[in-house]
C-alpha cells in the first residue's frame, strides 16, 4: 500500500468507513427515500393529468367554459338561482406586493349563487385594511363584501381571532363558509367547485386545497416551494385525504353556529394553528376531509424573500407540530415529529457521505494514485452512482408535478398571465432539498424546547398543546418583524396603499360583466 499523507489519510479513512454495512444502509435508504418521493409526486401528476385531460375533453366536446364546470348545463341561469349561499372569509394583515391581484382574483369570483365576503382585520392601523376598503370601493356595485374590525386576540392566534369574529358576522343564510388566506390566488370557477363537491358529498366535513409555490429567485423561496411539494402529494388524491391546508377550508356553515363536534371551542380556547386543530377534531370524530383536483392554486413568493424569513416561516411549520387538541393528536404530532426528523436527516446524510466519497477519489486520481493501489473501495463511488441516478429520477418527477400544475393552474385560469416554468432553477431547488432537511430537525427541536413562536409580531406561549400567553412586540422596526415571512407585507404604516383605476380594477370589472347574467335576480 502506498504512503498517504495526512489529508489523503483522512480521506481514506473515512471513505472507507463510509462503506461499511451501516454506512451502505443509510446511503441505500437515501436512494429509498429519492425513490419514494418520485413516486408520491408520480402518482399526484397522475391525479392532476386526469384532470387536465377531463376539461381538455369538455372543451373539444363544445364545452368552452369547463373550466368552471364539467357539464355547460349547470350555468343555466334556471340552475345558477338554485347555488347555495356561501361566505367567505379572509383573515388579513399587512400589505403586499401580491395582495392586491389575490384579492382580486378573490372577489372577482364567478360563483353564480349568492356570495358575501367579509375580510377581517386586527385593527385599522393594519396596512390591509385601507388597501382592501380602497378596493372594494373601487368595486362598489359588484361584489357584497365588507371589512370587519376584529380587535386584538386573547386566548387563540390573531388568525383564528379574524376567522371566529368572521363566523359570528357571516349571513343567516349562509349555508357553506370559506375560509381563504390573502395569499391564495383563486381561479374563477374555484368557489363553484368547492360548492359542487360539498352538494355531491354531504358527508365532506371540510373541503380544502394547495398551493403552488412560485419561487421568486432566492434560496429562501426555494426552500419553501421544496419545503411546500412533498406535501403537495397528499392534496393531490382527487377526493379524501387526511390533510388540511389552513389557506383554502370550505365547511357546513351549521358546524360553527352548532360548534359541531367542538370546532367552534377547538379553534378559540388556546387554539393555535387553524388547519391542524380542524384535522386533529375531524380526525377525532371520524369526518371527511376532501380535496378535490382542481383546489391547486398559484402561490408566488416576495421578490426579496430572504433567508432569515424562511426560516421564521420554518420555525411556525415545526412549532405546529407543539400544539394539539387531544392526547391521540398529541402523541401523532409527536409520531410525525419522530419521522420527519428521521427522513429529512436520512435524506441529507448519505449526501454528505457522497462528497467524502468524490473527494477521496478525486485526490486520489489527481496523485496519479489508482484506487487499487491505495486498496479504496469502490462501494461507496458505486452507491454514489445510485444515488445520482435516484437523485434525477425524483427531480424529474417534482419537475414534471410542476408543469402539470402549471398547466392546470392556466387551463382553470384562461383571463391570467400564464405561468410558466422557466423562472425555476432546478440546481437551486436541488440546493433547497438539501439545506430544508438539514434545518428541519433543528426547527423543530428549537420549537419543543421554546415553546414559544414570533408570528407577526406577536409571540405566542403554549402550555399543554394550547395558547396560555400572548405578548405583543412594540410596533418598532428594531424590535418587531416589518414584514411577512412569505408575501412580504408590510405590517405597519402605509406602504403599498394602491392606485385607483388600476389595470387590475378594469379586469376585475370586466370579470364581473362576465358572470353578472348568471346571478340571481
Amino acid at each position: 500500500m502506498v504512503s498517504l499523507d495526512s489529508l489523503d489519510f483522512f480521506l481514506f479513512r473515512v471513505s472507507t468507513d463510509f462503506s461499511s454495512p451501516l454506512a451502505i444502509f443509510v446511503q441505500a435508504q437515501g436512494c429509498l427515500i429519492c425513490l419514494l418521493l418520485a413516486l408520491g409526486w408520480a402518482l399526484a401528476s397522475f391525479v392532476r393529468n386526469r384532470e387536465i385531460n377531463r376539461i381538455k375533453k369538455n372543451m373539444r366536446n363544445g364545452n368552452h367554459f369547463a373550466f368552471l364546470c364539467h357539464d355547460i348545463n349547470e350555468l343555466e341561469h334556471s340552475n345558477q338561482t338554485d347555488l347555495p349561499r356561501v361566505t367567505v372569509i379572509m383573515p388579513l394583515k399587512g400589505f403586499g406586493e401580491h395582495n392586491l391581484h389575490n384579492w382580486k382574483t378573490q372577489l372577482t369570483s364567478l360563483y353564480g349563487g349568492p356570495l358575501e365576503f367579509l375580510l377581517v382585520v386586527e385593527s385599522l392601523e393594519d396596512p390591509a385594511y385601507r388597501a382592501v376598503s380602497q378596493l372594494i370601493a373601487d368595486l362598489e356595485g359588484s361584489v357584497d363584501a365588507r371589512v370587519i374590525v376584529a380587535g386584538l386576540s386573547t386566548t387563540c392566534s390573531q388568525k383564528i381571532h379574524n376567522q371566529l369574529v368572521g363566523v359570528e358576522a357571516m349571513h343567516k343564510d349562509s349555508k357553506y363558509v370559506l375560509f381563504l388566506d390573502d395569499d391564495v390566488r383563486l381561479h374563477p370557477g374555484s368557489i363553484g367547485a368547492l360548492v359542487s363537491e360539498m352538494q355531491k358529498n354531504p358527508e365532506i366535513f371540510i373541503q380544502t386545497g394547495y398551493p403552488l409555490d412560485l419561487p421568486s429567485g432566492s434560496l429562501g423561496s426555494y426552500c419553501i416551494y421544496e419545503y411546500h411539494m412533498p406535501c403537495s402529494m397528499g392534496f393531490a388524491t382527487g377526493g379524501q385525504t387526511f390533510f388540511l391546508w389552513g389557506g383554502c377550508m370550505m365547511m357546513h356553515s351549521e358546524d360553527f353556529r352548532k360548534d359541531n363536534c367542538g370546532v367552534v371551542s377547538g379553534l378559540r380556547d388556546g387554539g393555535y394553528s387553524d388547519d391542524m386543530t380542524l384535522a386533529a377534531i375531524a380526525g377525532a370524530h371520524k369526518k371527511l376531509i376532501s380535496s378535490p383536483p382542481v383546489a391547486v392554486f398559484p402561490h408566488p413568493l416576495a421578490t426579496d424573500l430572504n433567508f432569515g424569513r424562511y426560516w421564521n416561516y420554518l420555525r411556525k411549520q415545526t412549532f405546529v407540530l407543539e400544539s394539539y387538541v387531544t392526547k391521540v393528536n398529541q402523541i401523532m404530532n409527536r409520531a410525525l415529529f419522530a419521522v420527519h426528523f428521521y427522513l429529512s436527516w436520512g435524506f441529507v446524510a448519505p449526501y454528505c457521505m457522497a462528497v467524502i466519497h468524490v473527494a477521496a477519489a478525486v485526490r486520489f486520481n489527481t496523485r496519479g494514485n489508482s484506487l487499487e493501489e491505495i486498496n479504496y473501495s469502490s462501494v461507496g463511488l458505486t452507491m454514489v452512482c445510485l444515488l445520482l441516478i435516484c437523485t434525477l429520477i425524483a427531480l424529474f418527477s417534482m419537475w414534471n408535478l410542476t408543469r402539470i400544475e402549471v398547466l392546470l393552474c392556466n387551463i382553470l385560469s384562461p383571463e391570467s398571465t400564464p405561468l410558466s416554468l422557466a423562472s425555476y432553477n432546478w440546481c437551486k431547488v436541488f440546493i433547497a432539498m438539501l439545506v430544508d432537511n438539514f434545518l428541519y430537525p433543528l426547527s423543530a427541536i428549537r420549537s419543543h424546547f421554546t415553546q414559544a413562536i414570533n408570528w407577526s409580531g406577536i409571540i405566542y406561549y403554549l402550555k399543554d398543546g394550547k395558547i396560555h400567553k400572548i405578548e405583543r412586540l412594540p410596533k418598532r422596526q428594531d424590535v418587531a418583524p416589518v414584514f411577512t415571512d412569505l408575501g412580504g407585507k408590510h405590517l405597519y404604516g402605509r406602504k403599498g396603499f394602491p392606485t385607483k383605476g388600476s389595470f387590475l380594477t378594469s379586469l376585475s370589472k370586466c370579470l364581473f360583466q362576465w358572470r353578472q347574467p348568471k346571478r340571481s335576480e
